[in-house]
């Protein structure tokens, strides 16, 4: 092989006939042409190579030009270019790379087929089926085709044929194959999911046991294909009814299994890899027992030890958001309206802090706090303390609203209704009482047990609450109204820790035992009888609540905090503009500034909200009555008089109110002339009753 480094012109290249080039660095294609053509390129490039085809006598050139040059440059406006040229004697024995490498196994060495020239006629039909050539190019037979006159004239051929055309459908092959993957895999269960046709009648509008009208043949072929359409979306919809997750997915046993006896390992192994990364446990055996809170979202959790550790991190992440040791002994801890702000209750005051650890502000009105609960809806703090008082702080301006004093000892058992937001306080002689901020006094008191109560729950629906007294007692009570307990069960072990979930899930915390009952759903009451699942801890329990919108129970402990998994327990429909998990920090600004424009008033919470909405009928009568005697007449007896228009612009607006307000005028001294002459009657009768003994002192009475 001979190696030439020469410059040449375009000019001095005549045996160059064919040839097609690429850029080097980003491989885009220019157009075929022989020289002297200019190179042209959609944008400029700094090299180009220039390939030439498998029958010419060079293995390849390149084209180069100065530092800078664009593709249009070099050989265009230069002229001048620098080629390098491998000339080989035949490309068939012209070595490659790669070429000495013997060949694999498994392939058979087939035997290359010699290229036709250009130049080259072609042969027989056997010769040429031995060694096919290139593909012919267009251009090149378009120029050898012998051109027609430019003067003669053809008759064309009529658009329209006399014959009918027959549309030909296409051949069926009989031994036709499932088609196949990429990889030669056959779909075991080819065509389209089997849909049973009850679940997709639930999705059918149309009634197809009615006919069709008699109507025109454009209206009833309408009509058939909207038929078409919709049976077509009642199919998708019904075979996609298996990804919708309005039902709750709970556990169930095998031949009578008991599900209670299903470990959170097996689970955490049967369930996939993102569902399994919830379940963790947290040793922090130095600084417990542990009291913990999710955010409204679900998706921060907050906790705080009894030696003085609180942090907060986003548990789906596992970041860490703060963690800091206030040096004092911590009671509980709450989200306030977003992640951003916590309130913790330490041994004497009430401590706000931001999500970095830095603290805001010291309230020092709420002291010796045991419980603390917060009201989304009206931006409210509630307070429980020692002194037992019950005290609402309104988060949103700094104030505190009311302070109320339940006048029975110590406050450590609380809650609130999520439906009325009414704060539910346990008290040490068995009795449950329901504050408002509105009044002084509890708005109900109910008997719930013998001994004292250790924990009070409420569903999210606000008709269930669960109590557990220190007389083993675990009862639920209906709150619509008749306080009455539905159901009751005693247990080995007294239940110190209640919480409800979403779907209506209870748990209890029996020492180092977490025992969770489950119901028929969501609006009715869990069954005592058996219960769901069962856990045992490392320690004593501290501290229940169920993540919203996850099925996860976050448990603190003497020994940490561990986060079960609760198939069934959480509402997987969230309300994006309500409580988004997924926000970002300017969503969430944007909510905040709404939520404060929405605020509701403290005054406004009751036991039954909807009585807000309610006419108050005896107020309005009474309303009435006073304003009939302070005008002297009824002023709706009697329907409001409406003028006859007049023609010739004399039914203006102006107009019609001056002739409404002569008519009121009139009525109104009428009905006060009538009036002022009843007035002496009725003093009269008052001065001299029926039945009264005439006097001889009648006479000088005027």
């Amino acid at each position: 092989m001979e190696k030439i480094n020469r410059t040449v012109s375009w000019d001095l290249v005549p045996d160059l006939p064919f040839f097609r080039y690429s850029c080097i660095s980003c491989h885009s294609e220019g157009r075929e042409q022989g020289p002297p053509g200019p190179l042209r390129a959609s944008r400029p490039h700094s090299r180009w190579r220039l390939r030439l085809p498998t029958w010419y006598s060079a293995d390849w050139m390149r084209v180069g030009g100065l530092p800078g040059d664009t593709c249009e440059s070099v050989g265009q406006v230069r002229g001048v270019c620098t080629w390098i040229v491998h000339r080989v004697d035949r490309m068939e024995t012209a070595p490659k790379p790669g070429r000495d490498i013997p060949p694999k196994k498994d392939k058979l060495p087939t035997k290359k087929k010699r290229p036709r020239r250009y130049w080259e006629e072609e042969t027989t039909p056997t010769a040429a089926a031995a060694s096919p050539g290139p593909p012919p190019n267009k251009k090149r037979n378009r120029e050898l085709r012998p051109q027609k006159p430019k003067n003669t004239h053809t008759a064309k051929k009529s658009r329209v044929s006399r014959k009918p055309q027959i549309v030909q459908k296409p051949r069926e092959r009989r031994d036709a194959e499932p088609p196949r993957s990429l990889s030669g895999a056959q779909d075991p269960f080819p065509g389209p999911a089997p849909v049973s046709m009850e679940v997709a009648q639930k999705f059918r509008r149309i009634d197809k046991s009615k006919k069709l009208p008699h109507s025109k043949s454009k209206t009833r072929s309408r009509l058939e294909v909207a038929e078409a359409e919709e049976e077509e979306i009642s199919v998708k919809a019904a075979r996609s009814e298996l990804l919708l997750t309005e039902e709750p997915g709970f556990l169930e046993g095998e031949d009578g299994e008991d599900t209670a006896k299903i470990r959170q390992a097996d689970i955490v192994e049967a369930v996939d890899i993102a569902s399994a990364a919830k379940h963790f446990d947290l040793n922090l055996r130095q600084f417990g027992p542990y009291r913990l809170n999710y955010s409204q979202t679900g998706r921060h959790l907050a906790f705080g030890g009894r030696r003085g550790h609180v942090a907060a991190l986003d548990w789906v992440t596992k970041k860490l958001m703060c963690e800091i040791n206030v040096m004092e002994a911590v009671r509980d801890i709450r989200f306030l309206h977003s992640e951003a702000l916590l309130a913790v209750a330490q041994n004497r005051w009430l401590h706000i802090y931001d999500n970095q650890g830095i603290e805001l502000h010291c309230i020092r009105r709420c002291d010796r706090v045991t419980r603390l609960e917060f009201l989304p809806f009206h931006f409210l703090l509630a307070t429980s303390s020692e002194t037992g008082f019950l005290t609402y702080l309104d988060v949103s301006v700094g104030k505190i609203v009311a302070a109320l004093n339940a006048r029975a000892g110590r406050l450590d058992v609380m809650t609130q209704n999520p439906y009325n937001a009414v704060i539910h306080l346990g008290h040490s002689n068995g009795t449950v009482s329901l504050w408002s901020p509105a009044m002084k006094e509890p708005l109900a008191k109910i008997l719930c047990h013998r001994g004292g109560v250790r924990a009070v729950a409420v569903d999210s629906t606000g008709t269930y609450m669960a109590t557990s007294g220190l007389d083993h007692q675990l009862k639920i009570f209906d709150l619509r109204g008749t306080f009455q307990p539905l159901s009751a069960r005693t247990l080995p072990q007294g239940a110190g820790h209640l919480a409800f979930s979403q779907r209506g899930l209870l748990a209890a915390g029996m020492g180092d035992v977490v025992n969770i009952w489950a119901g028929q759903g969501k609006a009715s009451p869990p069954s005592l009888e058996k219960p769901y699942l069962t856990h045992r801890l490392s320690g004593p329990v501290h501290g229940l609540q169920f993540c919203p919108f996850e099925d996860v129970l976050g448990v603190g402990h003497s020994g940490g905090i561990t986060s079960m998994l609760v198939p069934g327990a959480a509402e997987p429909n969230f309300d994006g503009l309500e409580s988004n998990p997924y926000r970002s920090r300017k969503q969430r600004q944007e909510w905040e500034v709404k939520a404060l424009l929405e605020k509701v008033p403290a005054e406004l919470i009751c036991l039954d909200p909807r009585a807000l909405a309610e006419v108050d009928v005896i107020s309005l009568e009474q309303a009435k009555k006073e304003r009939i005697e302070r005008l002297g007449y009824d002023p709706e007896s009697k329907a409001p008089f409406q003028p006859k228009p007049k023609l010739k612009g004399r039914s203006s607006t102006a107009s019609l109110v001056k002739r409404k307000r002569k008519v009121m005028d009139e009525e109104h001294r009428d009905k006060v002339r009538q009036s002022l002459e009843q007035q002496p009657q009725k003093q009269e009768k008052a001065v001299k009753p029926t039945g009264a003994r005439p006097s001889a002192l009648d006479r000088f009475v005027r």
